[in-house]
């Protein structure tokens, strides 16, 4: 046998595909340089429009500074917190809020799960039903202000003309001390109701068909099915929209504004309108920045505490 053929030959043969460039440090660089570019406008604004003022307003809540007045600002510490801690007037306000809010929030609370609730057990027109439902929130707060002061009116109002047709005497809604407040709440609740309601169809709507099949074979009631099944899977997401609607309705603001101003005399004046009415009324800047943290403090301190029990009730 003749000897094998050799096949090597003086130059070596190229490869068919090139080898990739090892892995370098200047395209992951370039690659961060982008991700930078991209972030850097957007986390700029945030801090000017955020942090900046609130570390603006954190130093001038222990100055005596005022928007009037000429020359700079001295600290005096903590006497703007002392001041404000100890106003019998501050706990007034306090009081008012409080009130507000709690009377304002279970309003929509309760409303806003049993109209939910109502539109989850029909089978046609809920689309409707919801989209009508929702066109309150869609307004402006400014707008519904307007609506609701010619509505209540003492004189022209639409409310005291249908209560003058049934034989009812009219009612001073808004300039009386007794019914002031409780017609802000029933305006807040006009217009927020909506939203507890959306959260809450959005719960019915996820509850598992199966297990009102299975308590429907067992021959439970109707009662049963919503204690045991309903309101247990919906409490949950309920709660969230309780602590959103909470928050909203501790700076409330704008309905005071359009609708009373505060009054009559003080009845009406929450903590925010008494902020505005220190800082762009009174201008006593630095007392309004510490009235500010404070309500940002509070906020942090009431949030984290519900969200605690939030955590504890998913752990039960």
């Amino acid at each position: 046998m003749s000897d094998p053929v050799s096949l090597t030959t003086d130059h070596p043969v190229q490869a068919a595909s090139a080898t990739p460039p090892a892995p370098g440090g200047s395209r992951r660089l370039s690659d961060r340089w982008l991700a930078v570019a991209f972030i850097s406008p957007a986390l700029l604004l945030l801090l000017a429009m955020s942090v900046f003022p609130l570390l603006w307003a954190l130093y001038l809540s222990f100055t005596d500074y005022s928007a009037t007045r000429g020359g700079s600002a001295h600290f005096v510490w903590f006497e703007n917190y002392t001041a404000i801690l100890t106003s019998a007037q501050v706990h007034l306000r306090a009081l008012t809020t409080l009130i507000y809010v709690v009377g304002a929030v279970t309003l929509q609370t309760v409303l806003g799960f049993t109209i939910a609730y109502l539109i989850s057990r029909r089978t046609h027109g809920r689309g409707l039903l919801t989209t009508l439902f929702l066109v309150p929130m869609m307004l402006s707060p400014v707008v519904v202000g307007l609506f609701w002061r010619f509505m209540l009116d003492a004189q022209f109002g639409v409310i005291n003309s249908m209560l003058g047709s049934l034989g009812l005497g009219q009612v001073e809604w808004l300039t009386r001390q007794r019914t002031a407040l409780f017609s802000l709440i029933v305006v807040d609740t006009w217009q927020w109701t909506p939203f507890i309601m959306l959260i809450a169809l959005a719960g019915l709507t996820a509850v598992p068909k199966y297990l009102y099949e299975a308590a429907s074979i067992d021959r439970a009631s109707e009662w049963f099915r919503f204690r045991t099944i309903t309101l247990p899977l919906v409490w949950p997401l309920l709660l969230i929209a309780v602590l959103f609607r909470a928050i909203e309705a501790f700076r409330l603001f704008d309905l005071v504004y359009i609708l009373t101003s505060g009054g009559p005399g003080v009845s009406t004046e929450t903590l925010s309108f008494h902020v505005y009415k220190v800082a762009f009324l009174g201008f006593n800047t630095g007392t309004a920045s510490a009235y500010g943290i404070l309500m940002v403090l509070i906020v942090i301190v009431l949030t984290q505490l519900y969200l605690r029990y939030l955590n504890k009730l998913k752990e039960d």
